[in-house]
């Protein structure tokens, strides 16, 4: 006797990843003027954790794997100002879900 053995797709709920443009800054100096915050005010500011300001002034805040990435960035950057940047991920809970940061 054979055995009908039927499989069924299983499909998950994934995130599609979305990019966002803007400056990289630490979230203690998230509020100040932008044009004069420096990499290394960012570097040692490092505890507070990181996230980007857009275009229109919103901030979003990285998880704790954007966070580790965004020093790593700065870190390796010769830039000392306009920390402009495109970090792609997903938002989950205003969040980004950082999958990687491009200082530009």
């Amino acid at each position: 006797m054979k055995k009908l053995i039927a499989c069924f797709g299983l499909t998950s709920a994934l995130a599609l990843a979305e990019t966002w443009s803007g400056t990289v800054v630490d979230v203690n100096c998230k509020n100040k003027d932008l044009s004069t915050h420096t990499r290394d005010c960012a570097i040692s500011c490092s505890r507070s954790g990181y996230g980007i300001v857009t275009a229109d002034g919103k901030f979003i805040k990285f998880n704790e794997q954007g966070n580790a990435k965004a020093l790593a960035a700065l870190k390796s950057s010769s830039k000392q100002n306009d920390l402009k940047a495109k970090v792609t991920g997903s938002l989950k809970d205003d969040v980004i879900q950082v999958d990687s940061i491009d200082l530009q």
